[in-house]
């Protein structure tokens, strides 16, 4: 009898569309085609067939490393967002601040408290 392994984790499985890929995989790997064999023809003949070929190779990278990388479940545009947000768009010092319940309810109060005064003055003051 034929014996299939189960994962016991069920999110970590996912769909494959075509080639044992997923439908990411085969989007990035045909941006990385489209954009890399056009290069790899148009520059041939001037560069030579060697370089021509690590040019291709270089230009098709970044599409391989979107296509395949993920850290912790994340895809690599994420990862990298979560990481130029931190290093550049917030800031290096982010104090632990929290607004105490009670202190808010204090503050309401308070606030009551002085517009009911200041009524009573205004009312007091006109007659």
């Amino acid at each position: 009898m034929a014996f299939v392994p189960v994962p016991k984790d069920l999110n970590r499985v996912k769909t494959k569309v075509m080639f044992n890929l997923t439908k990411r995989q085969l989007v990035c790997f045909a941006l990385a085609a489209a954009v890399g064999v056009p290069i790899f023809f148009l520059t041939k003949p001037s560069i030579g067939l060697t370089t021509a070929s690590m040019l291709m190779v270089v230009i098709m990278l970044p599409f391989v490393f979107f296509a395949l990388y993920e850290k912790d479940g994340q895809p690599a545009e994420k990862v990298l967002g979560h990481i130029i947000k931190s290093m550049f768009l917030r800031d290096k010092v982010r104090p632990y601040r929290t607004d105490n319940l009670y202190a808010v309810i204090q503050r309401e109060i308070k606030e009551k408290e002085e517009l009911q005064i200041d009524r009573q003055q205004q009312k007091g003051g006109k007659a």
